[in-house]
């Protein structure tokens, strides 16, 4: 069995969440790409499969959060002051990047860029958030969590 039973309902949250994240990224590069072929990308259909991968992403993370709180009964949820901490230092950490994805499309915007270069660097940077801010997380948890 994966070794989820000595980790805290918030770095199970973390893993969650990297891995829901990966996985819809991936699937949503492998479709687009895939549709392109010898069509320019900005020319293929996007926004349906980026909602759906974003919406799927949203219910996988749920259900997998469920199975793996039935899966590990003993760990109640509860949020120690420790936990609290580390999940502010993942976010902060994580903030980056959506900043950074909303400065890029804004200068997309005002370069009058396709929508679909601007909808996905957003899209990127809600992604990258994500996966920075779990991995800050994840470390957190696994080699420890100094606070200032």
């Amino acid at each position: 069995m994966l070794y989820i039973t000595g980790m805290t309902a918030e770095e199970k949250r973390a893993w969650i969440t990297m891995v829901v994240t990966v996985g819809g990224y991936a699937a949503y590069l492998a479709i687009v790409l895939g549709r392109a072929g010898d069509t320019p990308l900005p020319e293929v259909p996007y926004a349906g499969t980026l909602l759906w991968v974003v919406g799927a992403a949203i219910v996988a993370a749920i259900v997998l959060h469920i199975l793996v709180s039935i899966a590990s009964p003993r760990s109640d949820g509860r949020k120690d002051q420790r936990d609290k901490e580390i999940h502010r230092f993942g976010d902060y950490i994580g903030q980056s990047f959506v900043v950074l994805g909303g400065v890029a499309a804004l200068a997309m915007s005002l370069a009058e860029l396709d929508h679909f270069w601007i909808a996905n660097v957003i899209y990127l940077g809600f992604v990258l958030s994500a996966i920075l801010s779990s991995v800050a997380k994840i470390v957190a948890y696994r080699w420890g969590f100094q606070p200032s």
